[in-house]
């Protein structure tokens, strides 16, 4: 079996959709309202970042209840640990990249690092803004 087609195909298939500079700025902002306004504890755009029916999750294994554990987050709790500024840090300690894993007309993938968290976001384009709908999320430490 030849691997050079996999790998060509893979890599192919790892590269976002054409879009516009304008659609892109777009995704981008609002991984960063979630992700800086976290950091400032800025309420008012981390919800501004987020469909109202959000569904974040972040895998915790098997638990006693069930076999294939997940932690589950809403909106309204997103917002009060902002609130609470549970992810609050000083400016010149952040680092964080957004980077747009795909675009295909009103949807979305992003990937979001700090040092803290990765997110997998899947975003939705609702009447010209978009919004994260899914966070599969990982805490590195």
């Amino acid at each position: 079996m030849d691997i050079i087609p996999i790998i060509a195909a893979a890599t192919a298939a790892s590269q976002p959709n054409v879009a516009d500079v304008a659609t892109l700025a777009a995704i981008d902002a609002t991984c960063h309202d979630y992700v800086d306004g976290q950091l400032q504890g800025n309420t008012e755009r981390v919800a501004r970042s987020l469909h109202p029916d959000l569904a974040k999750r972040a895998v915790i294994g098997k638990q006693p209840y069930e076999s294939f554990g997940l932690r589950r987050m809403t909106k309204e709790e997103l917002v009060s640990l902002t609130k609470r500024g549970a992810l609050k840090t000083p400016i010149e300690k952040w680092d964080r990249t957004c980077k747009i894993l795909d675009v295909t007309g009103n949807a979305a993938s992003v990937r979001l690092e700090t040092p803290w968290f990765v997110d997998y976001f899947h975003m939705g384009n609702f009447d010209g803004k978009w919004l994260i709908v899914n966070a599969l999320w990982y805490m590195k430490k």
